[in-house]
């Protein structure tokens, strides 16, 4: 199945309420891949950086960064190397968050460890962006009824989105899709999430564009 599809190892990125999550499920059920999923819930200091995110910034982000580290390990494991993987998540975004929460010099600390750890992790063979503007977000958000999430800011989203524009503005490791999903909806139509995986099939080098009008 999926033969033709030349990526092994993909990660789907993008800020919180975009839809991450829910487009990896579909994407491994629909390639019969082993997805990896971000582990939120798990971390102990997250609540806490909600409430008064710089009380425990620092411990929030080094703990992901274990976290995901972790988990990208698994990854070197031979009986997954030969399986398609997607991932809700792209390790080397690690660093928007902390340029975005950090106090100086817990990002001179930090920036230690991630590269440390960076140089042992492997690179996608495609990276999807995916962005929306900050009302939709906010719905989204909403909607989803995570309680902890209650204090997300449209001022906090604001400046997290221009940080992540900027990241993958000048993101060149991997090919790379970038998704405007405020008009497209890939659980609920077909057609959507057709259209996403052929963008995906034909991404093979540089960035490309996929947005509604992309339909037309």
């Amino acid at each position: 199945m999926h033969h033709a599809f030349p990526h092994r190892y993909i990660s789907i990125e993008g800020p919180i309420g975009v839809g991450k999550t829910t487009l990896t499920r579909l994407f491994a059920e629909y390639f019969q891949a082993q997805s990896f999923l971000e582990e939120f819930e798990d971390n102990p200091f997250l609540r806490s950086f909600y409430e008064d995110p710089k009380s425990v910034a620092f411990q929030t982000q080094v703990y992901f960064l274990m976290a995901r580290y972790k988990q990208q390990e698994r990854l070197r494991q031979p009986d997954l190397f030969s399986q398609r993987v997607i991932s809700d998540y792209l390790f080397a975004k690690d660093k928007i968050f902390a340029y975005l929460n950090l106090q100086p010099e817990e990002l001179k600390l930090y920036d230690k460890i991630f590269d440390l750890v960076c140089k042992q992790i492997l690179k996608p063979d495609l990276v999807v962006y995916l962005y929306a503007d900050v009302d939709t977000l906010m719905s989204r958000i909403h909607n989803r009824g995570r309680n902890y999430e209650d204090n997300v800011h449209p001022d906090y989203l604001t400046e997290l989105m221009s940080l992540y524009s900027k990241f993958f503005n000048h993101y060149s490791e991997s090919p790379l899709l970038m998704v405007d999903t405020a008009d497209l909806n890939f659980g609920e139509h077909p057609e959507d999430f057709h259209l996403l995986t052929e963008a995906m099939a034909a991404t093979t080098e540089g960035t490309r564009f996929l947005n509604k009008s992309s339909l037309s």
